[in-house]
């Protein structure tokens, strides 16, 4: 199931991310274009070697402020697609 998955995003400073996947959905790489630097390389350090689900149970519905979403909540929706497309 090795996948390459890159989401656009919607409702964040971030443009899209690009998303690895090993075969037994551990992730293996995650890069945000856009998005503030620290925060978004410190979520995607965090997350490398971890399983897509528990990273999606984790980050799911984090908002942003007054926004209705925010980079971790995009990196669970795409990471949901990854899952979902396999």
């Amino acid at each position: 199931m090795k996948k390459q998955i890159v989401h656009q995003t919607r409702g964040t400073c971030s443009r899209a991310i690009e998303v690895n996947l090993d075969e037994n959905g551990v992730i293996k790489s995650v890069r945000f274009l856009g998005g503030c630097s620290g925060n978004t390389n410190g979520i995607s350090s965090l997350v490398v070697g971890m399983k897509a689900a528990d990273v999606i149970e984790r980050l799911k519905g984090t908002r942003c402020g007054m926004r209705p979403t925010s980079c971790p909540d995009q990196l669970a929706q795409a990471l949901e697609k990854a899952l979902a497309d396999a």
